[in-house]
């Protein structure tokens, strides 16, 4: 689905205060569920999760995370539900799969490490553990009770922070915001901006640890964007994000068109997006999230080679301290499994 423009304004609009009714409701289940105890896991579980429904930028950080992991001697697996995809496995994901079968961010992460697709979060830790993992970087799960976590991180992004501050759907909160700050050890602030310091606020209030981070385009498609006017599409959970991003490298983004988050891709639609674009003399662009899907009409059109797409990668101002809390959590779990 496409967010609600009104999730992100400031203030709540009448639509906003209308639903908010039923947000309340769905806030309170939430907060139900995420007491709700877990079961424990073979392998220490690093969790990175999200106060919002929405695009804060959790993919990347899940993966930088992990890179750090690596750093540290671990050999992390990435366990995902595999949203958008019809398999419930658990399966390892593999070049052959698409997102069709395992959703669009699973094919991202197999990029980097071992990457299992499971609704049953447990039967995947398990599926991870026999494929040599020795830590679990559980992609989205802050809301889910599922498996015992030993380190959750929140990722906010600065700018667009928790919009109305209201819960689905009449803003983009999963549950209220204290609430959930009960189960997260720390908070990842993507970018600047007010409400992040708000946000940062309220979570030294809670003693949580704010991590400061920020997207770091692919230099050489960065430089190569420079003067040029593109025709820029996504269908990720904030694509206003991307658009803003490609304008801070010096790109005039001339058309900016905006699909659901997830939503699948086809030739009709791709072709005449291209077409469009060049018949306008606009380079065509989009997200490598959104490159995944397309990935899928390989063989189905010539026009997906003239798409540009414009990775990204998560950096931490202090990867130290990172490195510090991923060791202190999987020290500790691994002193309770030895009984010391």
């Amino acid at each position: 689905m496409k967010a609600p423009a009104f999730w992100w304004q400031a203030r709540p609009s009448l639509a906003a205060w209308v639903l908010s009714p039923v947000g309340t409701l769905y806030g309170a289940v939430t907060v139900r569920r995420m007491a709700q105890e877990g079961e424990p896991a073979p392998l220490p579980v690093i969790c990175v999760g999200n106060f919002t429904a929405g695009g804060a930028g959790k993919t990347p950080s899940a993966i930088a995370i992990a890179q750090i992991l690596a750093g540290l001697g671990e050999h992390p697996a990435f366990l995902t539900r595999g949203y958008g995809g019809s398999l419930t496995g658990p399966v390892a994901v593999t070049p052959s799969h698409t997102a069709a079968e395992v959703g669009d961010e699973p094919l991202l992460l197999a990029r980097h490490f071992v990457t299992v697709v499971a609704s049953d979060r447990p039967a995947g830790a398990q599926e991870a553990d026999r494929r040599g993992a020795t830590v679990v970087v559980l992609d989205d799960g802050l809301q889910n009770p599922s498996l015992t976590k030993d380190l959750t991180f929140a990722v906010v992004d600065a700018a667009f922070g928790l919009g109305n501050g209201l819960c689905v759907p009449a803003g983009p909160l999963r549950a209220p915001l204290d609430r959930q700050l009960a189960h997260a050890h720390a908070v990842i602030l993507i970018g600047a901006g007010e409400r992040g310091v708000r946000i940062a606020r309220a979570a030294a209030v809670r003693g949580r640890p704010v991590l400061h981070a920020h997207m770091v385009p692919d230099p050489a498609v960065a430089a190569s964007l420079a003067g040029r006017s593109v025709f820029a599409f996504a269908g990720i959970g904030m694509p206003e994000k991307f658009f803003a991003t490609l304008r801070g490298l010096g790109a005039d983004v001339a058309v900016g068109r905006t699909f659901a988050d997830h939503q699948p891709f086809d030739v009709e639609t791709v072709e005449e997006l291209v077409r469009e674009a060049e018949t306008a003399g606009l380079m065509p662009i989009t997200t490598e999230k959104d490159a995944v899907r397309l990935q899928a009409l390989a063989g189905q059109t010539d026009v997906l080679s003239r798409i540009g797409t414009l990775p990204v990668t998560l950096q931490f101002e202090t990867p130290d301290e990172v490195a510090h809390l991923l060791q202190a959590a999987i020290s500790h779990w691994r002193a309770q499994q030895d009984g010391t």
